[in-house]
């Protein structure tokens, strides 16, 4: 197995399962993989791309540190970052215009993938309406399959284990 942006982290964990402490080291939000009910969900569909995003750390970082501890050479390749989703408000998030809150926190510490729940909230939005969504971290999978579906994302950190994403459909 090659250690690449795209490797899901259940993959690589299952390849490499001494890699667990250096992914967590790396990005420290990860120590919820120690939850086998989380590693069989999030870890099943979380891309290292997307951990990256998840943990604050650079992606060429996180490959590379990996690929050290798996004894594969490191790689000199940049690799093209997730899009910056966070900084100034963006003009079209408007506090009228959220609809719905939806806090995945309580999924998330049970050990659910809230994806299917959020997603089916986000098909239900017309034109113009925005959709909340809380959670502990960034939710790299969720944005990412929202991009793909064309929908405006911006997220911010209200406190540490506090993210609020903000989905508009346009």
């Amino acid at each position: 197995m090659i250690i690449t942006p795209e490797t899901r982290i259940g993959a690589l964990l299952d390849n490499y399962p001494q890699l667990e402490e250096v992914l967590i080291k790396a990005a420290p939000p990860f120590a919820k993989l120690r939850n086998p009910v989380l590693r069989k969900t999030i870890a099943r569909v979380t891309t290292l791309r997307q951990a990256a995003l998840v943990g604050g750390i650079s992606l060429a970082e996180l490959i590379n540190t990996l690929r050290r501890a798996a004894g594969e050479a490191g790689m000199d390749t940049v690799f093209e970052d997730t899009p910056v989703l966070y900084g100034n408000t963006p003009v079209w998030l408007k506090k009228e215009r959220v609809v719905r809150s939806f806090d995945a926190r309580p999924m998330i510490q049970n050990g659910e993938q809230p994806l299917g729940p959020v997603m089916r909230q986000l098909n239900d939005l017309k034109p113009g309406e925005i959709l909340e969504l809380i959670t502990p971290f960034v939710p790299a999978p969720l944005i990412d399959k929202a991009r793909q579906k064309g929908f405006d994302i911006w997220y911010k950190e209200e406190k540490p284990h506090l993210f609020k994403t903000y989905f508009c459909r346009p």
